[in-house]
């Protein structure tokens, strides 16, 4: 009888300390643990309070034109993105930001050589190219498609409405 009630006794403070022992275990964070860290120690804010809505700025997007169709996909506060399709298939991401929230995006213009109408231009990577309107909206166009070039890309850059941007506040 007092094996009994011992054992009664003993199981469940043996499972509460084995409880003990694995919730102190100190394991390394996840990656997204960590860059949650990172950000929230630099102060980093997702969305500046400035930042223009996204669907202000679909106005400016380009229209569906000879074969291809212009499909809005995203807006949120800052941002707004559509995808250009050719025959159905996706052939190019179109997307304006606001860099309110990121300043330092808009400082990779700085060096730019080359300009769309007047705003400054730059390469991002093999699949991107990307424009600055009034030191504030960064406009790019992402390849979707290998047969979607650098020069499409910028032809695509010009047929967004920059100057109606530029007025935006």
């Amino acid at each position: 009888m007092v094996m009994f009630r011992l054992k009664k006794f003993l199981a469940p403070l043996l499972l509460s300390l084995l409880l003990l022992i694995t919730a102190c275990d100190s394991a390394p964070p996840s990656d997204f643990q960590q860059a949650q860290q990172e950000s929230t120690q630099r102060g980093a804010r997702a969305v500046d309070r400035e930042a223009v809505a996204g669907g202000e700025f679909n106005k400016f997007f380009p229209r569906s034109q000879a074969g291809y169709e212009v499909v809005y996909a995203q807006e949120k506060k800052g941002f707004a993105e559509a995808k250009l399709k050719r025959e159905g298939r996706d052939v190019a991401m179109l997307a304006v930001s606001d860099t309110v929230s990121n300043p330092e995006a808009a400082q990779k213009f700085a060096n730019s050589t080359e300009q769309i109408q007047g705003y400054p231009v730059v390469a991002q990577g093999n699949t991107a190219t990307a424009l600055l309107v009034a030191d504030r909206f960064q406009v790019k166009v992402l390849s979707r498609d290998p047969e979607f070039t650098e020069g499409d890309r910028k032809t695509w850059l010009g047929k967004f409405d920059l100057s109606g941007l530029a007025r935006l506040k």
